[in-house]
């Protein structure tokens, strides 16, 4: 059986940074015959997709404090309600510079939720049962103040 060629290594394969450079210098000349127009669709596609998941990263981690918040009143701590806290600024500050993510914030906090619950759960020590299979909050309550009730 005869081996696929090799495909050569190029300057996107080697160095990442260089390549993007590169491509920005192209843009700005106004050599848009000099793209590298397949990389460059796979990488804007690749920064959608990270910005996505950061979203759903920070309400995943946001949720599983609201519900340790909402799950154990008497364990609350300063450090629950820095991290909600922060959390939320960072969500909003992604939100600010990617308006078009919050088109998204429902169904990303859905599918965040199930992993949130684990991690509560994990964290507290208490049974996955006591937290609930579904959604607690609406996005309003989520993305809410710092306040002494956070998770309320």
């Amino acid at each position: 059986m005869a081996k696929a060629p090799e495909r050569p290594q190029t300057l996107y394969d080697e160095d990442l940074l260089a390549w993007a450079e590169r491509q920005v210098a192209h843009l700005r000349a106004g050599q848009l015959d000099r793209l590298d127009v397949e990389h460059l669709i796979d990488e804007l596609e690749a920064m959608a997709g990270r910005l996505r998941r950061e979203l759903k990263n920070r309400l995943r981690i946001l949720l599983a404090h609201l519900l340790k918040w909402q799950a154990r009143p008497k364990r609350r701590s300063r450090s629950w309600v820095a991290t909600i806290a922060e959390q939320r600024d960072q969500i909003e500050a992604l939100l600010e510079e990617n308006p078009s993510l919050r088109q998204y914030l429902d169904e990303v906090a859905q599918s965040a939720c199930p992993r949130a619950v684990r991690l509560a759960a994990i964290e507290t020590g208490l049974p996955r049962r006591t937290f609930p299979d579904d959604l607690p909050y609406a996005v309003a309550q989520i993305l809410g103040d710092d306040s002494e009730d956070a998770g309320d």
